[in-house]
């Protein structure tokens, strides 16, 4: 039997380069969101106001996914994901000037928080868009027998940045403050913007480049809801993400519950992220395609209990420990779930399908947060996210019980084949 390479995929010179590429934005990405909660907390002190944080991301990433996944499918993806960053870099920009006390001199906080809504509000529209194309791109640049390998590290890169782009974050909030911390996020942007033309145009995949937009979108739902494997997978993760959206709530915790301020906001922040990267790190060298569906249950069911012990702590390392094992369940989630999405999903209808995926999996991010801040004004912040652990636990216990197709998966035959091909 032929030993496998796990570093197959970065043995191809523009895989690097869109690691890197990759790298930098979610870095610069999770920095921008982690100083914006910062930011909005300090000039509210009201956890509502994070939850607005990830409902004016969600509603126009949601509402836009499928319009995204159809343009994507339609439009050449090396220059459309350069447009993305272009357009990115622009908002990096001008919350760095709705931090600057300079230039907003007597401005009322309000009009500064409404500002910085309405530009959290376009990065939504922007992540729309970023997903799928970035989704596409992959394929487009690895054959299809590394796909499970690519998808491995471009999620380990991607869990890379979003450990150091928080920690980093909380860091420099400490040490040179919001407003320096955002011209840092500009200037990482805009270096991407530039690294992005040594990839070479791709081509267009999608033969149906004038197909009515409402058949393309129509074909692109009915696979995934026809295709029992994803459907089962991203609403899963869906809810669990869902519910389990105690992140949102992290500043609380940090200023109020455990009292450790901005640096200890930056390390709890990236403790779940570390957790993932590591174990993504692991399935390079170990795959988990076997017997994919139960361990997919059993990862989720764990982060449900991370959550929990992380709501009912008073005490930072278990916190910290508590965050990190939900990472290390979330991570084996993402790979299983990735893996699942590059194999099953045809070469024309990448974009499509990964907005859907967005539509399930990437805004339940923002609506989590949403859901988390509305509990947290209810219940309180604790019991909001023994709440959501709570529920995430019911749902794999249903869904494990209700959904036998999912508990049996099974990917070591759709590897094979790939890799025969």
């Amino acid at each position: 039997m032929e030993k496998k390479d796990p570093y197959a995929s970065l043995r191809i010179k523009e895989f690097n380069i869109f690691l890197l590429v990759r790298f930098l934005l979610v870095f610069a990405w999770s920095m921008q969101f982690i100083i914006i909660e910062w930011q909005v907390y300090s000039i509210t002190k009201d956890p509502w106001s994070l939850g607005l944080i990830g409902a004016f991301e969600f509603l126009p990433a949601f509402s836009m996914a499928l319009f995204a996944g159809h343009i994507v499918d339609q439009k050449e993806k090396r220059n459309l994901f350069a447009l993305c960053i272009g357009l990115f870099s622009l908002i990096s920009l001008g919350l760095y000037f709705l931090t600057n006390p300079n230039f907003t001199e007597g401005w009322n906080s309000k009009t500064i928080l409404y500002l910085i809504y309405t530009l959290v509000f376009f990065g939504g529209f922007l992540r729309s868009f970023f997903g799928p194309t970035i989704f596409s791109l992959i394929a487009l640049i690895v054959p299809k027998k590394l796909y499970p390998n690519a998808a491995t590290w471009s999620s380990s890169t991607w869990q890379m940045a979003s450990v150091l782009g928080p920690a980093f974050a909380g860091y420099m909030i400490y040490l040179i403050g919001v407003n320096i911390s955002l011209c840092i996020v500009f200037a990482l942007v805009l270096c991407s913007s530039f690294l992005v033309f040594l990839i070479k145009r791709k081509p267009i995949m999608n033969p149906k480049t004038n197909e009515p937009i409402s058949k393309s979108l129509s074909e692109g739902i009915s696979f995934v809801f026809k295709t029992k494997a994803i459907l089962g997978a991203i609403t899963l993760d869906m809810i669990s993400v869902l519910f389990g959206g105690a992140i949102a709530l992290l500043p609380v915790f940090a200023q109020d519950i455990l009292q450790v301020g901005s640096k200890g906001f930056g390390v709890l922040r990236a403790a779940p992220a570390i957790g993932a990267f590591l174990t993504m790190l692991i399935t390079a060298y170990i795959p988990i395609s076997k017997n994919a569906g139960m361990k997919l249950l059993t990862a989720i069911f764990g982060f449900g209990v991370c959550i929990i012990v992380f709501g009912l702590s008073t005490s930072f390392w278990v916190s910290l420990v508590a965050l990190f094992f939900s990472g290390v369940t979330d991570g084996v989630s993402m790979v299983i779930r990735q893996t699942i999405l590059q194999l099953k999903t045809p070469d024309h209808m990448r974009g499509r399908v990964s907005s859907v995926n967005s539509m399930f999996v990437g805004s339940s991010n923002e609506l989590g947060a949403l859901e988390s801040g509305l509990t947290a004004k209810l219940m309180g912040t604790v019991t909001a996210v023994v709440f959501g652990g709570t529920m995430t636990l019911l749902t794999v216990i249903s869904t494990g019980i209700l959904n036998p197709t999912l508990r049996k998966l099974d990917l070591t035959k759709d590897l094979e084949k790939h890799e025969a091909s």
